[in-house]
């Protein structure tokens, strides 16, 4: 019998899901949003990931459906989870990536460890908190934000006052997340998988670089991690995973802080950017656990293939012209890279592909995997 996985959403998630499926014998279906997006190769339909009819549609000739992204809105999931359709991971569980307050409650309930936060509905509020935490906090839409939107640091109540009101309509919530401005050393990420019968398996913790809140560049394992951190980075998140029933792979984007504790940034419930080093150096990339774990199959072996992995996202590719040329010449000057195309068009700071680089000693990797990248750019 072949299996058949749905995914909504047509990015490059999907479509680095497409391999792994083919590998493992199963049948991967896309609702894409529109036409020629990166997961075309795939793309069944193409429609609307808010509307119900359109959904429930596409759902109805698969075995599971899961996510490109989690943006699908909560009444959606849970009509289809009513009406039998097996989706993974599930509302009840999708909620705290949806909502970056409802995911701070939740956390604080599991005692994990977190920044200072707060839910404030006004500029009054919002004061109140700067004044208790020196005067600066980072504040945050709850809701649609990703690769650094939504996010602002302020230095008074005042610089808000725009966000305040764009979420006093708004029938999920009006309050902004406020939190510390947290002194942390580095961030780090921990990628994580369970598959609805409660196996969980993690893969070792790395270290992002942001530029501009858009993930640059990613360090597997974590450079100069201690057997101390990660093993409480991985406990964190097997405790997170299994805590707020999540299934299928999830990220938990840590602060390693300059007194030496791991704080939890953000989740997000999907294959992630920071779990792109796994395609080629890992026994299991993010992707094929992803669909094991969604189809309720063991999970493979998440160990590392490599002493180091260095990934470097390609961010816009030149301002003219494609990017053809770009990968002849990122081929010939470093050929043992693993280039890895979304199949978009470039634009400024736009994510158009991301490159691996495997080896032995750290320098040459990261030397050669920035080499690399950097026969994209201008």
């Amino acid at each position: 019998m072949v299996l058949r996985v749905g995914v909504v959403g047509g990015g490059q998630l999907a479509r680095m899901m497409i391999p792994a499926a083919v590998n493992l014998g199963i049948e991967i279906r896309v609702l894409a949003e529109a036409e020629g997006m990166s997961a075309a190769l795939a793309a069944r339909s193409v429609g609307d990931y808010r509307d119900l009819a359109t959904v429930a549609a596409f759902a109805a000739d698969v075995d599971v459906i899961t996510f490109d992204h989690e943006h699908v809105p909560q009444a959606v999931l849970r009509a289809l989870t009513s009406s039998g359709v097996a989706v993974h991971p599930g509302p009840e569980a999708l909620q705290f990536a949806q909502d970056k307050l409802r995911m701070r409650e939740r956390l604080a309930a599991l005692g994990t460890p977190q920044p200072d936060w707060a839910a404030v509905t006004n500029e009054a509020e919002l004061q109140v908190f700067l004044d208790a935490h020196g005067g600066r906090g980072v504040v945050k839409m709850p809701r649609g934000g990703y690769d650094g939107k939504g996010v602002r640091i302020v230095s008074g109540a005042a610089e808000a006052a725009d966000w305040f009101a764009a979420v006093a309509g708004d029938p999920a919530g009006n309050a902004l997340l406020v939190e510390e401005l947290v002194d942390f050393r580095r961030e780090l990420a921990q990628l994580v998988a369970r598959r609805p019968s409660g196996e969980v398996g993690h893969w070792p913790v790395v270290e992002t670089v942001q530029i501009d809140g858009v993930c640059a560049e990613v360090f597997a394992p974590a450079p100069k991690a201690s057997a101390r951190l990660l093993e409480v980075a991985g406990e964190i998140g097997d405790a997170i995973v299994s805590g707020l029933g999540v299934t299928g792979v999830m990220a938990v984007e840590l602060f390693e802080t300059s007194d030496d504790r791991l704080l939890v940034n953000e989740l997000a419930m999907r294959p992630h950017n920071s779990g792109h080093w796994t395609q080629d150096g890992a026994v299991t990339s993010q992707f094929e656990q992803h669909l094991r774990a969604v189809l309720d199959l063991p999970l493979g072996d998440a160990g590392a293939t490599a002493p180091w992995t260095v990934m470097m996202n390609i961010l816009g590719g030149p301002s003219e012209g494609p990017l053809d040329a770009r990968y002849v010449s990122a081929m010939s000057a470093v050929p043992h890279a693993k280039i890895h195309n979304y199949g978009k068009d470039p634009r400024p700071g736009r994510k158009v592909g991301h490159i691996n680089v495997t080896g032995e000693v750290l320098d040459d990797v990261t030397y050669d995997a920035r080499e690399a990248a950097a026969a994209f750019q201008d």
